[in-house]
């Protein structure tokens, strides 16, 4: 019974530090799903080897999509005249960061976490997108359509009303599933039991990239489990190899890639993950050591600063409004199998 108590004491302390947070990103992320034009985006990622890729990172960092849900999305780039190293610089960004998992990552980690993930995902997807535009030729260039612009533009209104329908909804189960997950590592796993085999170093960060490639896990249900791990003993460097690697890729995913973009793609994607992920990971775990400050006491001290009433509000607010979206998918899981193509995973993912 008192390791029940401790899983669910340990996980509303995780939403409802987590909660003030989650909503200022969603509606963020709503405000840019309206005033970011899909045709714009194309329109800026055309030929060039250099500049593709970085304005390619750049559009992907603040863009809250799953590894799944950014494939339709570079697909798209890519027949609409984006290079290679332009979509894989996409694909790396994207689900690796967004405003979302920025501000959670903010909440629930400490600010040096908050400030090298985002930074480790631009990194990785710039040199991602180098090393494959500078290893290959770049395509004729392909014009976006002229007719792209002239839908009317959406409102704000509607720009918050898909971040919490939509975009809340397809990320709820999974953040919801992620604090229940820190929880149990809260309540079940012993203290610095994790920190005897995964405390820091290269073999530390070789387990979570890893554990995390095949996983189906966003940027933002990943965090709450990370900030578990890193206070029973994980070092803050190998979290974050687990976070940017388990966001930026999966199973279906890697599939699709191979399949539609082939293996040499693929494996410089991976490698560039790998080593841009090892090396913030032992940079973060020296800036701890040259602080002097233990990374576990850092954890949650923005989430420490809010009122109750604040995190409270705003803990009710996601879980009203994901529970109608949540019910809704429920009873159309079983059909949904027939929109796999959305996302281009073959099914695989439930975002």
């Amino acid at each position: 019974m008192k390791v029940l108590e401790e899983l669910l004491r340990s996980s509303l302390s995780m939403f409802l530090s987590a909660a003030p947070f989650m909503v200022f990103g969603l509606v963020i992320a709503g405000l840019l799903k309206v005033l970011i034009r899909p045709e714009t985006v194309s329109r800026v990622l055309g030929r060039g080897r250099v500049s593709s890729v970085l304005k390619a990172a750049l559009v992907g960092v603040p863009m809250p999509l799953c590894s799944c849900g950014v494939l339709p999305v570079a697909q798209s780039l890519g027949r609409q005249g984006a290079t290679k190293g332009a979509v894989a610089s996409f694909l790396i960004a994207t689900p690796e960061s967004g405003v979302d998992s920025i501000a959670v990552s903010y909440a629930l980690l400490d600010p040096i976490l908050a400030v090298a993930r985002p930074l480790a995902a631009f990194v990785s997807a710039v040199v991602a997108g180098l090393t494959i535009n500078f290893a290959q030729e770049l395509p004729e260039a392909v014009m976006p359509s002229a007719e792209g612009g002239k839908g009317r533009r959406e409102s704000l209104l509607s720009g918050v009303r898909y971040a919490f329908s939509d975009l809340w909804g397809d990320m709820a189960g999974a953040f919801f599933v992620g604090v229940l997950l820190s929880g149990v590592v809260a309540a079940l796993v012993p203290e610095d039991f994790l920190g005897r085999f995964l405390g820091g170093g290269l073999l530390s960060m070789a387990v979570m990239f890893f554990v995390g490639v095949p996983l189906y896990v966003c940027a933002t249900s990943s965090t709450p489990l990370a900030a578990a791990l890193i206070l029973k003993g994980v070092s803050p460097g190998a979290a974050l190899v687990f976070l940017l690697a388990g966001p930026a890729t999966n199973m279906a995913s890697l599939a699709v890639l191979i399949r539609t973009q082939g293996k040499r793609f693929v494996a410089l994607y991976l490698a560039v993950i790998a080593v841009v992920s090892f090396a913030f990971g032992l940079a973060v775990d020296g800036l701890y050591d040259l602080m002097g400050r233990s990374p576990a006491a850092m954890i949650g001290e923005a989430g420490d600063v809010l009122p109750l009433w604040l995190s409270l509000g705003a803990a009710i607010l996601l879980v009203v409004t994901a529970l109608p979206v949540l019910a809704r998918r429920f009873r159309l899981f079983r059909p949904a199998s027939t929109k796999s193509s959305d996302c281009g995973c073959g099914g695989a993912c439930r975002h």
